[in-house]
């Protein structure tokens, strides 16, 4: 890599704090934070495993601290539909044009986003079945670019009234998903390049300290207030990957 500029060194560290706050939060979101946003400062193939080491990191120390309170019964439910969608969105990644498969996201992101900010409360819990179709979809943009935390957050959102439940299932899914993808990442190669993980050891304090404020943030709002942010900034990622697509 050619030297950082003054830009990257001060915008790389403040975007990293700003989405584990909202990781803190929420259980998710960093990555479709700081992946659009890093990849104007850095190379793709760079960004993407470098997020993927801090999330990593991120969701061991939340989805620890918070496992008692995990849904087990939805993380068994969703998983092996979520582990079939990251072997697929492989295949995909291989035999599809990329601007093809952020156009494919970018639409879905937005309209997700769109449909739940507009539905009321009175739509009522969803059906298990659910699962399926949330698990292979989400695992396939987690198997693509680390991005599926929208689509858990639709299922699990209307399947768990209580915010602390769903931040911490959500937690150990991102958790789990992560873990799947290292494995991934280290079997490709991408983990081995050069000053990756001095990146992501120079960057780590920056998303301690986001996950921190993010925790306290969780605790002094509303679940309604904290699931209105979720998807205002789940339909501006979704406009973001379409106009980076064109």
């Amino acid at each position: 890599m050619q030297a950082l500029g003054w830009e990257v060194c001060l915008l790389a560290p403040l975007t990293i704090l700003f989405g584990y706050v909202i990781f803190g939060m929420v259980g998710f979101g960093s990555t479709l934070t700081n992946v659009p946003l890093l990849a104007h400062l850095l190379p793709l193939r760079f960004v993407v495993p470098l997020t993927l080491l801090l999330d990593l990191t991120a969701a061991i120390a939340l989805g620890t601290r918070t496992r008692g309170q995990a849904d087990r019964a939805e993380l068994r439910r969703i998983l092996p539909f979520v582990l079939l969608g990251l072997a697929l969105g492989l295949a995909l990644l291989i035999h599809l044009p990329e601007r093809v498969l952020l156009l494919l996201l970018g639409s879905f992101v937005l309209y997700a986003g769109i449909s739940s900010l507009a539905r009321r409360p009175a739509a009522g819990v969803l059906h298990p079945g659910w699962a399926v179709p949330a698990g292979v979809i989400g695992g396939i943009f987690s198997a693509l670019y680390g991005t599926g935390g929208p689509i858990y957050t639709i299922y699990l959102s209307r399947r768990l009234t209580d915010k602390s439940a769903f931040r911490a299932t959500m937690a150990r899914l991102v958790m789990t998903v992560s873990l799947v993808r290292l494995a991934l990442f280290l079997a490709s190669g991408l983990l081995f390049q050069d000053y990756l993980l001095l990146a992501a050891l120079l960057l780590l304090p920056f998303a301690a300290l986001g996950l921190s404020l993010g925790n306290r943030l969780h605790h002094a709002l509303s679940a309604r207030r904290i699931l209105l942010f979720v998807y205002l900034l789940i339909i501006a990622n979704g406009a973001a990957l379409i106009v980076r697509a064109w």
